[in-house]
Parts: structure tokens; sequence; C-alpha cells
């Protein structure tokens, strides 16, 4: 996934997010809907989130320290899961809350025609931003199904933009639907009614976004297809044999790490390993471009260390584990 292609996300998400949460809350002063309220703080928390992933990515792009020496890609991560705490605590909860109060204490709606012509301006504005978004990411996720993009992707922006999009157009179309009951009914529980949904919706998402960005700080493998390729490149069945054993890291979305104990001939000269290890490192990043920090550890094959498995204190993790993504 591009950085370029998910800025491009973000800023399209921000501009429209922003226009909109202005909408309305001049929707809101007008009529009192408190589905327009809460769609308001919806749309400003999601204008502090797209703000948060553009400090993220500008963050990650410093240079490595010796303090950090593999570099701030994580940044990224980071910065993706304050959204989703942002997402629950300002735009869920709420939404709850002030779902909550109108139910208990409803009063009619003022002028409805404002919060309706902004509903309809704020559904064409969020569909612009989620189709930018669409194709933003169709551009990476290939064969995947949405929800296996969601899941497997490396890059947090996109998944959270599409998230927060979707999201934002289901809850534009509660928004209505509260509001037009209300004026329907002459009864304002109904705009409280569509506010408690838009913010258990907003509750939902971010639970989703903070698992996903969980699992990307805890340190994720690369993909099944990304690991086949780097272990395709480090045989060269002259003098490397084998891997015996492997690991892999992302230490940010477009930087991976590898980590790998290979196997050599008995009878090797420490100069044919050498020179082994710099063209395996070379046809890995080759294979796969973000591989950037390798390190291959020479070790002697033997077939009866291999059946006895590997050694847990000496391999840590046990044998190569198997992507979940």
């Amino acid at each position: 996934m591009s950085a370029s292609g998910g800025t491009k996300a973000i800023v399209a998400a921000l501009g429209a997010n922003l226009s909109i949460a202005v909408a309305k809350f001049v929707a809101f002063l007008f009529s009192g809907s408190s589905s327009m309220l809460a769609e308001s703080v919806h749309s400003l928390a999601d204008s502090g989130n797209q703000g948060l992933l553009l400090l993220g990515g500008k963050k990650a792009q410093q240079e490595a320290t010796p303090q950090h020496p593999f570099g701030y890609g994580r940044e990224r991560y980071i910065y993706a899961f304050l959204v989703s705490i942002v997402l629950f605590s300002v735009g869920g909860m709420f939404a709850v809350y002030e779902g909550y109060e109108k139910v208990k204490h409803p009063h009619s709606l003022d002028n409805w025609y404002w919060p309706v012509g902004v509903l309809v301006f704020a559904i064409i504005a969020e569909g612009y931003s989620f189709r930018t978004a669409i194709k933003e990411s169709n551009q990476t996720r290939g064969t995947l199904s949405w929800a296996q993009f969601i899941r497997r992707a490396k890059a947090p922006e996109l998944p959270v933009v599409l998230l927060e999009d979707f999201g934002a157009l289901i809850g534009l179309a509660l928004a209505l639907a509260g509001v037009g009951l209300a004026v329907a009914t002459d009864n304002g529980v109904w705009d409280g009614i569509g506010t408690l949904c838009i913010g258990t919706l907003l509750i939902l998402i971010a639970i989703v976004l903070a698992a996903e960005t969980k699992s990307l700080l805890l340190g994720e493998a690369a993909g099944t297809e990304e690991v086949d390729k780097i272990k395709t490149a480090i045989v060269d069945h002259d003098t490397v044999t084998s891997v015996i054993h492997m690991r892999t890291l992302h230490l940010g979305p477009e930087e991976l790490l590898v980590a790998a104990k290979i196997a050599v001939q008995h009878d090797d000269t420490a100069a044919e390993v050498a020179r082994a290890i710099n063209a395996a490192e070379a046809r890995i990043r080759e294979a796969v471009p973000i591989a950037r920090v390798i390190y291959l550890e020479p070790d002697i094959y033997s077939e009866a260390e291999a059946a006895a498995g590997a050694d847990p204190k000496a391999t840590p993790g046990g044998p190569s584990p198997v992507p979940q993504h």
C-alpha cells in the first residue's frame, strides 16, 4: 500500500468531514436535533482522526537513531490506534449519552428542513470521500475481499478511512431515518433512538479498528506470499541448501525485518559462506523490496536435530509460525 495513496484518501476525507461538521452543527442550532449534534461531533472527531493519521505518517519518516535503530515506522500504527480511541470516546460514547438524554427528555424538532438538507449534502460529500478510499484501496487490494483487506493490510491508513467513511454513511442514514420519523410522528424520541444507533455503530467500528491496530502494534509477520518468496530467494542449492527456520516482522507498513538460520555445506569456507549470504540478501531484496533489515545466520544442517524439532530456548517461539493473515 503506497503512502501516497493513503495520503490522498486521508486528505479527501479530511476536507469532506470539516465541511460536513460545520454544516451539521449549523443544522443542530436551527433544529435542536440530537442526531445532528451527535453527527456534528462524529464528523469533528473524524476530522481529528484524519489529522492524527497525517501526523503519524509524518513522524514515521524520521531517520533511525541510536536509541531507535529500526526507525519510526510504527508511529503510523500508534496514531491509528489513537484514532480508534478517539472514535470510541468522542464519537461513540458522546452519541450514546446524547441519544439517552433525548429519549428521556424528547422534544419536537424545529425547522426540520435544515437537518434533512444537511444530511443529504453530507451523504454526497461522504460518498465522494468513500469513493476515493475505495479507488485507492483497489490499487493494492488485488483479489482480497474487503474484510480480508482490512484484516491483512499492513498500512493502517486506508482501512481506517474505509471504516470511518462506511460508518459515516450508515450513521447519516440512521440520522436521516431518526429525523424523518421524528417529523412524521411529531415525537422526538425517534431522534434520540437514531442517535443511540449512531453511537452504537461508532463504538463497534472503534472496537474493530482497535483490534486490528493492536495486532499491528504487537508486530505482525509478513504474509504467506512474501514468506514463500523470501525462502525461495534465500536458497541457491549450492552454498545455501535450505532454510532451517525463519522469522519476519513488520517494523512499519513498508519495512520488513527478516531473520533466518540457513543451512550451508559443512566444507564451505568462511569466504564462500559470506559471499553466499550477501548474494541471498540481494535476492531477498529483489523478491520482496520492503525487506530492509536482514540477518542470516549460517549453520550446518542436521537431520537428527531437524527431526527433534526446534529448540524453544535457542529459537524463541518454536517452529516458524504460520502467518495469521
